[in-house]
């Protein structure tokens, strides 16, 4: 039988330390800890989703039961390792914290427990949603994760930690994944795209890896989309109109013309973008990234900085930021999109305008060549 179609995200998954990217800092430590017999019986792997938790738990899995050994470079053809990578193993379990969260469930893991590895070094368990436990199940799995016997280990995989009882995380080496810079994405997508033979603007791969927010998982299903609906060619345009954003140019003309106060503009602009059938809300954050751009320029020219149509302080760069985020919650679930957007980029250039009143004191005290009083405590 001909096997389906396998999507990039599973085919381009990592199958050694060395090509998990953007968690050195993770690939390190585990590296080290291997390299010095310092394996925790516990870990809890905590950040966003696609940034490589389960990936790592499996590659983490896969070295210590190489064959002769841990090793952090184990064998990619040896049939434990295979087995465990395509999720196999007998004794490599993987287990849905939202599904398998009952304290009955937990009860059966924690008697199998007690019984040796079949093929394996080490048996390993990888639960994936750990914070979807109940607590009873969590109070049930206490004893067990704080003295399991030798030859068990824990890997936990969460996207919100703060879920996770602190007794559990107590008893766990913590790490912390980070979203994916945009650079990192783009350079991992274009050695896809070569591989597989696709033809890529630059300016596309921007466009996925900003759509993607730190994700590589995300971005690679986004690239497989793509790759769907253009063929082996993909121009930036193409992102653009499939998932309704913005060019960097217009969002540049959009904070220029807010900058400025060019109302017309602003006012046409939304038009536009709402005719085309442009996504509003990422238009918003768009913004805001290249607003926070525009404020990081002043602070390091110090002073003001014409990113924006015209010379603006750090002070009033802050404020169309401070606007701008406040309207995240109407124009994300507001009735009206349009209307609910055109009020906060208003809003953005009038308070981008407004002064704070600490700072007009001293003007005038200054122009009148007087200190203004402190209040007595």
């Amino acid at each position: 039988m001909e096997k389906g179609y396998q999507v990039i995200a599973r085919r381009w998954r990592p199958k050694q330390f060395s090509e998990l990217v953007g968690q050195d800092h993770i690939v390190t430590t585990l590296r080290n800890a291997i390299d010095t017999n310092r394996i925790a019986h516990a870990y809890l792997f905590v950040g966003p989703r696609g940034t490589g938790k389960t990936s790592t738990a499996r590659l983490f899995a896969k070295a210590l039961n190489a064959e002769g050994g841990p090793s952090a470079t184990p064998d990619n053809e040896s049939e434990i390792s295979q087995s465990i990578m395509n999720g196999s193993c007998m004794d490599v379990i993987e287990i849905d914290g939202a599904s398998n969260n009952s304290v009955d469930q937990v009860r059966d893991l924690r008697d199998d427990c007690q019984y040796a590895p079949t093929q394996c070094t080490y048996k390993i368990y990888i639960i994936d949603e750990v914070h979807m436990l109940s607590t009873a199940a969590f109070n049930a799995l206490l004893k067990t994760l704080e003295e399991p016997p030798e030859h068990v280990k824990f890997f936990f995989a969460t996207t919100e930690a703060h879920k996770v009882l602190p007794t559990i995380v107590s008893r766990c080496q913590r790490f912390e994944f980070r979203p994916i810079s945009d650079a990192v994405i783009a350079a991992k997508l274009e050695e896809i795209s070569k591989a597989e033979g696709i033809d890529v603007e630059a300016e596309a791969l921007a466009s996925i890896s900003r759509l993607a927010n730190g994700g590589m998982r995300d971005a690679q299903s986004i690239l497989d989309q793509m790759i769907s609906f253009c063929g082996d060619t993909i121009a930036e345009s193409d992102v653009l109109d499939v998932y309704g954003l913005v060019s960097r140019e217009r969002i540049a003309e959009l904070a220029s013309a807010i900058g400025s106060l060019d109302y017309a503009t602003i006012i046409a602009s939304v038009d536009a973008f709402a005719t085309e059938g442009r996504d509003l809300f990422r238009v918003l954050l768009d913004l805001e990234a290249y607003a926070r751009e525009a404020l990081l320029d002043a602070i390091a020219k110090k002073g003001n900085t014409d990113m924006l149509g015209t010379p603006l302080s750090t002070e009033s760069i802050m404020r169309m930021l401070d606007a701008l985020h406040r309207g995240e919650a109407s124009v994300q679930r507001g009735l009206s999109e349009k209307v609910n957007f055109e009020v906060v980029l208003l809003k953005a250039a009038e308070e981008s305008r407004s002064r704070a009143i600490d700072s007009l004191i001293k003007q005038v005290a200054a122009a009148s060549g007087t200190t203004p009083e402190k209040k007595k405590p």
